[in-house]
């Protein structure tokens, strides 16, 4: 079951549009499972040998860089959501709401 859950948590990530972010939780609701926020996070972890998985799209429901510690080099998520036109400041994306993708409306 979790390599299929993990494929169809990897099929939202890729849709999550350059410049913007979603949150575990949003993708776990997506997919009907609205309680496995953490198997979602789990699933970016793995994530990182698939290069067309944008995993540093994916944060927290307040907008923190949880995930950060998983990517190679201290500020490798931060310079990636920033390399796409996304602030951010003290580990959060400012203005949230606004680059906020939301997989239940969008897909």
């Amino acid at each position: 079951m979790e390599e299929n859950f993990f494929e169809r948590v990897y099929q939202i990530a890729r849709q999550i549009p350059e410049g913007r972010v979603t949150s575990y939780g949003a993708i776990a609701k997506a997919l009907g499972t609205a309680r496995s926020a953490r198997m979602v996070g789990w699933a970016m972890n793995a994530s990182h040998n698939l290069d067309d998985v944008p995993a540093h799209r994916v944060v927290n429901q307040k907008g923190i860089l949880t995930g950060k510690h998983h990517f190679d080099g201290t500020n490798l998520m931060q310079q990636l959501l920033e390399n796409e036109g996304v602030k951010v400041v003290d580990n959060q994306i400012v203005d949230f709401e606004n680059v906020f993708w939301n997989p239940m409306k969008e897909l």
